[in-house]
């Protein structure tokens, strides 16, 4: 997982002048952290059915989420310290640095499928790889393996505008542009393997968002000084100074990324039941509303900053649990196993072993085989291709004979 996207809660407006503005900033804050849980959902399921090992989910396990909140909170921490240590600018500046670079990677890569329907069919589209290796012969090692075309590269050009532009402005509308599009490539790369790590996850970030913001000032300050796009902002005053606005309220990528991954899980369990009903999706995804709703309404009636995971985690966890207790599937969804699902670039079994016998003897093994314990998938999928795809042709024929033999001196003692 990536300790930099850690949350920062929801922080109230230093004074807001008009109600028209106080509803425009937070409604528009609700819908930009809708746009890429909702998006980013369905880019998970295509994410888990693609073919490019390159856009391969990063599966986090029990063990990972559990650990989490421990590199979250020491993360912060450091930042915070040497806001209060060193010079705000030189840290910003580099930070800066930091996030142009992820910030162009991750704005291409979100707005590729969208740019690919503008080409046309005779744009020349040649194809890239970027390979960097390490060591030479037997013991060569892939550090780096990237395939690419000029559609990419065009992407990735439009991207590093966005980027200059927020290097050398820090303008609100970029800072959101580059905050969108990380939340939603975290949305769809990083992958919960099941429920209970879910529940996991978003308990110890639960507590973790309660300590920081109503136990110390650590995130508000962390959250007012970091000149990074890993927040959603939008100006209360946009419609007294237009684009030139300067009186925020934001929204942490935290409270998008995390409970967004765990939508995005529930939307994979949804169709993993193959009853063409998306109800976990859409409970989830109204429980978010409602959580970040609350989170809104009780600060602006308080005037305080609030951790929005504390009304956040208990609406996306409640809300289809209560579905599933009423729809008689809680077994289901907490033994569902995202991470064992079959994907198309996994290697298959091509070849099956032909059994010979009588039907008694074969009804015989099938009893043993699952009478005795279940084996662990092997670890190593190209052992299954090596075995179910032999080089060697002649260990296919003395396989073919063998059978043949075997069958034939079946034939002879039932006669």
């Amino acid at each position: 997982m990536h300790p930099d996207l850690y949350d920062i809660s929801v922080v109230p407006l230093p004074a807001p002048s008009t109600p028209e503005g106080i509803a425009l900033a937070y409604g528009s804050l609700l819908l930009m952290a809708l746009l890429p849980i909702f998006f980013g959902a369905l880019r998970s399921v295509r994410c888990a059915r693609g073919k490019n090992a390159s856009d391969m989910p990063e599966t986090i396990t029990s063990r990972d989420a559990a650990r989490f909140p421990i590199i979250a909170s020491c993360t912060l921490l450091g930042l915070y310290l040497f806001f209060k240590i060193f010079s705000q600018e030189y840290i910003n500046l580099l930070l800066s640095m930091y996030f142009f670079v992820l910030g162009i990677l991750a704005l291409s890569h979100t707005i590729s499928p969208f740019m690919n329907k503008f080409f046309p069919a005779t744009f020349p589209n040649r194809q890239y790889q970027l390979l960097f290796t390490q060591g030479s012969g037997e013991n060569k090692e892939e550090i780096i393996n990237y395939e690419f075309d000029t559609k990419d590269l065009v992407c990735l050009g439009l991207s590093s505008i966005v980027g200059v532009w927020y290097l050398l402005r820090k303008h609100w509308i970029a800072n959101n542009l580059f905050g969108l599009a990380f939340s939603l490539n975290g949305v769809e790369l990083l992958h919960l393997n099941n429920v209970s790590t879910g529940c996991i996850l978003l308990g110890g970030l639960f507590i973790y968002d309660v300590f920081w913001v109503f136990g110390t000032n650590v995130m508000v300050t962390v959250a007012k000084s970091f000149e990074a796009p890993i927040k959603l902002v939008f100006p209360q005053d946009l419609l007294e100074k237009g684009l030139e606005a300067n009186n925020f309220a934001m929204l942490g990528l935290g409270d998008v990324v995390i409970p967004g991954i765990f939508i995005a899980l529930l939307l994979r369990f949804d169709i993993s039941l193959k009853k063409n009903t998306h109800t976990y999706f859409y409970t989830s995804f109204a429980a978010y509303i409602f959580g970040l709703g609350l989170t809104i309404f009780i600060m602006h009636i308080f005037k305080h900053a609030q951790p929005a995971l504390l009304y956040l985690v208990p609406a996306c966890i409640g809300f289809p649990v209560l579905v599933a207790l009423a729809k008689g599937e809680v077994t289901e969804m907490f033994s569902y196993e995202s991470s064992a699902e079959i994907l198309p670039h996994t290697p298959r079994l091509t070849h099956f072993p032909t059994v010979s016998g009588s039907p008694a003897s074969l009804a015989d093994s099938m009893q043993q085989k699952l009478a005795g314990p279940r084996r662990r998938r092997p670890q190593n999928p190209s052992a299954i291709y090596e075995e179910s795809n032999p080089k060697d042709p002649a260990a296919v024929t003395e396989s073919k004979g063998t059978e043949a033999s075997a069958s034939k001196g079946l034939e002879k003692k039932e006669k």
